[in-house]
């Protein structure tokens, strides 16, 4: 159980959760950090990941592959006809979903890691910045707590006993209060939650770059 300064993110979390239909939701400062750590536990702790290359939409926003070649893998297309890309999609060949685009009620698909985006003017849920990855594994939404918060528990550094490496990827509480008050819009004035149509945005051929198909 969080308490302190920790507690409005974990109220914020459960909020999350609550609403798309998963069981947890850890939040991060961006999604593309969460795309980063999602592919990162599936391909080294995991170890569900059975090959190099990971197959995404032509054109779709350009931190995805690099994200995908942070992780330690490669980048495989599917082209896109059009110049436009609309609604979540599955990083393929992993259990991980870019779902910057989409956000709404009971959203959340079984088995998988889904990333969402709180960051920009076009997001239904328009937080400035940040993201969370939703998901139904309790052993990956422990390491996902752990691993945004450079491996320390939700304590004092001097009370932590300092046994894992991670990143400075967490949100700021002020930013997930913040996130928690504006959780109100999703729902009308009976309690029901509300559901957002899809986003589509204009996005580059990023397959054309020499930079992501090294």
């Amino acid at each position: 159980m969080a308490n302190g300064i920790y507690k409005v993110t974990e109220d914020f979390e459960k909020a999350l959760a609550d609403y798309t239909g998963s069981k947890y939701a850890v939040t991060l400062d961006n999604l593309s950090n969460g795309l980063f750590l999602a592919l990162y536990y599936e391909h080294y702790v995991n170890k569900s990941i059975k090959t190099d290359t990971i197959t995404i939409p032509s054109r779709t926003y350009p931190s995805v592959p690099c994200e995908i070649i942070h992780a330690g893998l490669k980048v495989g297309w599917n082209t896109v006809d059009g110049e436009t890309l609309t609604g979540a999609y599955p990083l393929e060949g992993s259990n991980v979903w870019d779902s910057a685009l989409t956000f709404t009620a009971d959203m959340y698909k079984k088995g998988t890691h889904m990333c969402v985006s709180f960051t920009g003017p076009y997001k239904h849920f328009k937080l400035s910045k940040g993201g969370a990855i939703l998901t139904d594994s309790v052993k990956a939404y422990r390491w996902f707590k752990r691993a945004r918060y450079s491996g320390r528990r939700e304590c004092s550094y001097h009370e932590d006993n300092l046994d894992m490496l991670g990143w400075n990827f967490y949100m700021m509480p002020e930013l997930a209060a913040r996130g928690l008050l504006l959780m109100n819009q999703f729902y009308d004035m009976k309690g029901n939650k509300k559901h957002n149509k899809d986003l589509t945005l204009p996005y580059p051929d990023l397959s054309k770059f020499k930079i992501y198909n090294k």
